[in-house]
């Protein structure tokens, strides 16, 4: 990553991928988190878009009447595409959300706009959840949990933007996961996406399968795009959010992940998904997300603030 980053904070409220509600709320945390101020900081130019809006409704009908928030689900996806084409021209996207379906439109820009650059777009998704369901798979009808699939070309999404550029199942790695649906399962299997569950990460750590993908996304002179979800985190350090999973990611090894990202100079745009405000302690895992983009953006670990009980020391 650059020295300095021309950084491009864009709020993305979405709060349809899901029937649990408060997703909406997490820009503003973000921004009450000091986002702007620390990555200033750090030295970099930041730029605050303010928050997006889904914009008209489209006329379109679900697979299944269990799909929950299809038409806004799909005018976020519009909005979200073609804010990301716009700013990566610009910068440093990041898209504060909102839930994960905010995804399907912040990738699919950053795939245009890696494709009109004659370059692949690789995605590290940092999830508790692989979220490779279809709109026809998806038992909740959530379509939180459809992103990757979307993005990856698999079938079904009709009344989804058509996309030009689709993200390449092997350029996709999963590191996280520890709660997946039987179907996701089996689909996965027959795909080259690389996923390494918290069982990995136990016995071999978190970074070897990291670095492994970095190496290749270098090789192919690929453009990086990190989506990290709050669950990705253990519940036990980041509960604002609605689908907690025991055993996720430690203090140190979240860290670590964004540190070596940083280290590598490859990533161009990140999402920050599934806080939820209401959720939290007096604001805990929205200063944790930012901390973990403050690594991102190059932090090191003997530069962070001391807090006291009260807040910042």
């Amino acid at each position: 990553m650059p020295t300095t980053q021309n950084t491009l904070l864009i709020g993305a409220p979405v709060d349809c991928g899901k029937r649990g509600r408060g997703c909406l709320m997490g820009p503003d945390a973000y921004r009450v988190a000091g986002i702007a101020d620390t990555l200033r900081d750090l030295g970099h130019d930041v730029r605050d878009l303010g928050n997006l809006s889904a914009g008209p409704l489209p006329d379109v009908t679900p697979a299944h009447a269990q799909i929950h928030a299809m038409a806004e689900t799909v005018a976020w996806t519009r909005t979200l595409m073609q804010a990301g084409q716009d700013a990566a021209k610009l910068g440093f996207p990041i898209f504060m959300g909102g839930d994960h379906a905010l995804a399907m439109g912040s990738v699919a820009g950053m795939a245009h706009h890696a494709g009109t650059q004659g370059r692949p777009l690789f995605l590290l998704w940092l999830d508790a959840h692989s979220d490779f369901h279809t709109p026809q798979s998806s038992g909740s009808g959530n379509l939180h949990g459809t992103p990757v699939g979307y993005l990856t070309g698999r079938p079904s999404f009709e009344g989804f933007p058509k996309l030009d550029y689709t993200v390449d199942p092997a350029h996709v790695c999963m590191i996280g996961l520890r709660s997946v649906d039987a179907q996701e399962r089996a689909a996965l299997q027959d795909s080259p996406v690389r996923r390494h569950d918290m069982r990995a990460i136990d016995e071999t750590g978190i970074a070897p399968p990291l670095r492994d993908f970095l190496a290749e996304v270098a090789a192919q002179n690929g453009m990086l795009h990190v989506s990290l979800d709050v669950d990705f985190l253990d519940p036990g350090i980041a509960p604002a959010v609605g689908t907690t999973v025991p055993g996720g990611a430690t203090f140190r090894e979240a860290h670590l992940v964004m540190e070596m990202l940083h280290d590598s100079g490859l990533v161009t745009s990140l999402d920050l998904v599934e806080l939820n405000p209401f959720m939290d302690d007096r604001g805990k895992t929205a200063q944790l997300m930012v901390d973990l983009t403050a690594s991102l953006f190059g932090r090191r670990v003997f530069d962070r603030p001391t807090l006291s009980h009260a807040g910042r020391a």
